[in-house]
């Protein structure tokens, strides 16, 4: 499955925006999956998961409760929703795909195979 990012930008601390991963090649309903981001200087983590159907997503910590993550399997496209930014999200956002995740692996990069080009999200305090 082929996979593009969209929507990032500037946004102030506190404000909102919007993340698009358009899949293509295959169909999004029967992959998880998964937004990762990597920090100046720091690895790359995996904040959000979804599952196949969309019905089961899980959260790193720090987004937790700030952060949602969704699917539209219907137009082959993932979301995901960045409420409350802090400066410490500034990042490159990347969507991912896996066709499986074997008990709770959804956090390591390693488990998804297919991977979106980033979108850059800067947050001004």
């Amino acid at each position: 499955v082929q996979l593009q990012a969209s929507g990032g930008g500037l946004a102030q601390a506190g404000g909102s925006l919007r993340l698009s991963c358009a899949a293509s090649g295959r169909t999004l309903s029967n992959y998880y999956g998964g937004w990762c981001r990597r920090a100046p200087g720091k690895e790359r983590e995996v904040v959000a998961s979804i599952s196949r159907s969309g019905s089961r997503s899980f959260y790193a910590d720090s987004v937790k409760g700030r952060f949602t993550i969704s699917k539209d399997n219907a137009k082959n496209t993932m979301f995901l929703q960045m409420d409350n930014l802090k400066p410490e999200d500034t990042a490159v956002y990347y969507c991912a795909a896996a066709r499986e995740l074997y008990g709770d692996t959804w956090y390591l990069t390693d488990r998804y195979h297919s991977w979106g080009q980033g979108t850059l999200v800067t947050v001004s305090s």
